[in-house]
């Protein structure tokens, strides 16, 4: 299958240690070399401390530890409130550049972003809206059909709390049909569910020397990060070696603001998986 990484945090934080990990996963340190892809929500230069709308976006159909556009990236200073990456392991939809996750919709007049780690058997919801599939995954399906009910569910631009609430209840029926971890993101919140793999940490001050697992590479991010730095990682299997990460339980599904778990979102059960 495939694996997951996402970062929420409350200012714009770097994802270069941990995706130059992550990126090992696409066909070095794992077989997970079937396409890859990263997006990034980017704040405006004027206000760098408000989740930005814009979206930065970059999928390949190679390998993530190969990949020349991977490789651009572990040099390239992104700094971001919201970002998901994925490596992928093909076992539904062929290996094109349309199939690569995370796959990327407007609603509300923002981007969403998503990506999925699973199979989803007999998976073919009625589509009718605007969101239709590009590729033939059951992965771009169910996110698709997801967009779709969010937009039946609300008659306004919803809070992110609200959001969460139709989540829990959509999010069931697609898990039915089979594994599905995900991600999802619109710039204001990180949405995360586990079937059957995710863990996750929030790193903040006081920060520590971190060391990669995937990468002989240790860094101490108290030279990095200042008192006001939070921000959570949410990936298939732990990054790091020697930190305390928290494996979600199946069907867990969890809401991250700014660097955190949402208080009464957060560790919600929710049937299936």
């Amino acid at each position: 299958m495939c694996q997951l990484l996402g970062m929420n945090s409350r200012l714009p934080a770097s994802l270069h240690l941990s995706f130059t990990g992550f990126s090992q996963r696409g066909g070095c340190t794992d077989h997970h070399a079937d396409g890859w892809g990263i997006a990034f929500f980017e704040s405006d230069g004027a206000t760098p401390d408000q989740p930005g709308r814009g979206v930065r976006y970059f999928v390949d159909k190679e390998g993530a530890a190969t990949s020349p556009i991977a490789k651009m990236l572990r040099s390239y200073p992104i700094k971001s409130h919201n970002v998901i990456a994925h490596v992928r392991k093909a076992t539904m939809g062929a290996i094109t550049l349309e199939n690569a996750h995370p796959f990327v919709r407007e609603l509300w007049g923002r981007y969403w972003v998503f990506a999925h780690n699973g199979d989803l058997k007999d998976y073919a919801p009625t589509l009718h809206g605007n969101f239709r599939p590009v590729g033939d995954t059951d992965s771009e399906r169910a996110f698709c059909w997801l967009m779709q009910e969010l937009v039946k569910s609300h008659a306004g631009v919803p809070s992110v709390a609200e959001l969460s609430l139709t989540l829990q209840e959509l999010v069931p029926q697609v898990a039915a049909h089979g594994t599905f971890n995900f991600l999802l993101s619109n710039g204001q919140a990180l949405w995360a569910h586990a079937s059957t793999k995710l863990h996750y940490l929030v790193r903040q001050h006081p920060f520590t020397e971190v060391h990669l697992r995937d990468e002989d590479i240790k860094m101490d991010l108290s030279e990095h990060n200042g008192p006001q730095d939070r921000l959570a990682i949410v990936v298939t299997e732990p990054l790091t070696t020697n930190e305390l990460w928290t494996a979600l339980e199946p069907g867990q599904f969890m809401t991250f603001v700014e660097g955190c778990p949402q208080p009464g979102v957060a560790l919600a059960r929710v049937a299936g998986g």
